[in-house]
């Protein structure tokens, strides 16, 4: 695929108003991704587990307009008007206009919620702009008259997947990350050598068997820092611009890519462990080590992967965990040891998390129509 092939052909419906509600889940990257290139295109692949209880949910509503000079929307997260919110969903707009050419006939009425709470240290720009990139393209079906159709050919496309996969390039501009949620359980962004049909342009699913220890896989976030963090995503992906160490860790993730692969078809549950948890470490490394160089960890954070490591040496249990950018920890671990983990959670850890909140998810499949008016 290619990007002209998400131009679409004219619109041959004309539609005043409407509105569509999505529900878009959020996603934890096993193999990391950190450090991109002009058009949120990756530096290397990643795979991500999609969560099934963190998501966002949104309705866009929208209305013809006469003035077609210029983007219109208001934007509300909880009933409340976030003006705030407007200059990020203005670049995205912007980046994808090109894609869906009917966004300055119309003016659009923005209103998201999360699941989770506010401000809880859960990246919501995956889940958010996923689902605002879903109801884009439920307008664009309307507009088409039910069938989604790319202008690079005569017919229409695989209409669900097509929809899916151009819903999924759009999320990717709006956050890099966003492009893995609209599927699940297990969803790779990023050309490589070993899972077919990759690309860096939109998200695919993990298309192996998957050993039966991953299904219904734990996720519980134990809520270190709250806080909004010192140092951007963003900021942090460009750090890796002439980075000392980026040209072997883009290496190592299509390395670590391969071998995952591998493990979540034959169920290695060592290795899952032992993979993870160094490429949850490495991510961090990167930090430290670029220039300006920066921490996300916190003491709590580090107080918790030691105890997660002492209680696995204790029990013999598989339990692991992973970070994002940030100083949140992921505890996973497969569900005939929920009640086990649970309670090692409630007893060792909550202590070290912020009023001691902690959030029990699990692998997801992804993104749902909720409603179309």
């Amino acid at each position: 695929m290619t990007e002209a092939q998400f131009i679409p052909k004219t619109y041959t419906k004309a539609v005043e108003n409407g509105s569509f509600t999505w529900s878009s889940p959020s996603n934890i990257a096993l193999v990391k991704y950190w450090g991109k290139k002009k058009d949120q295109i990756p530096e290397n692949p990643s795979i991500s587990f999609t969560l099934n209880n963190c998501k966002t949910t949104t309705t866009l509503s929208f209305s013809k307009k006469t003035d077609k000079e210029k983007f219109s929307f208001d934007v509300f997260l909880d009933g409340e008007k976030k003006d705030g919110f407007k200059p990020k969903i203005e670049t995205f707009f912007k980046r994808v206009e090109t894609y869906l050419p009917f966004l300055k006939e119309y003016h659009f009425k923005i209103e998201t919620s999360n699941t989770f709470p506010h401000s809880s240290g859960i990246a919501s720009s995956a889940s958010g702009m996923s689902a605002l990139a879903l109801c884009l393209m439920s307008v664009e079906k309307e507009l088409l008259n039910g069938q989604v159709i790319s202008s690079a050919v005569d017919k229409p496309q695989e209409d669900d997947a097509y929809f899916i996969q151009k819903a999924s390039f759009l999320a990717r501009l709006g956050s890099g990350s966003a492009c893995r949620s609209l599927e699940g359980d297990l969803v790779v962004w990023g050309k490589n050598d070993f899972i077919e049909g990759s690309s860096d342009l939109f998200g695919v699913k993990f298309p192996h068997q998957v050993h039966d220890v991953f299904k219904n896989y734990q996720d519980t976030i134990l809520l270190v820092d709250k806080g909004e963090k010192q140092v951007s995503s963003t900021v942090g992906h460009n750090l890796m611009h002439g980075h000392p160490f980026a040209q072997e860790r883009f290496k190592q993730a299509h390395e670590n890519l391969e071998a995952i692969s591998t493990i979540l078809q034959e169920g290695e549950l060592d290795k899952f462990i032992a993979l993870v948890e160094s490429e949850a470490l490495t991510l961090h490394a990167m930090m430290m080590t670029s220039m300006p160089y920066f921490i996300l960890m916190k003491p709590n954070t580090l107080q918790i992967i030691n105890k997660i490591w002492a209680f696995r040496a204790e029990t013999g249990s598989k339990v692991c965990f992973t970070l994002d950018a940030g100083a949140n920890v992921h505890v996973l671990y497969p569900e005939k040891e929920a009640t086990t983990v649970l309670e090692f959670i409630q007893t060792e850890l909550a202590e070290f998390c912020q009023n001691g909140q902690f959030i029990n998810d699990k692998v997801g499949f992804g993104a749902k129509l909720i409603k179309s008016e």
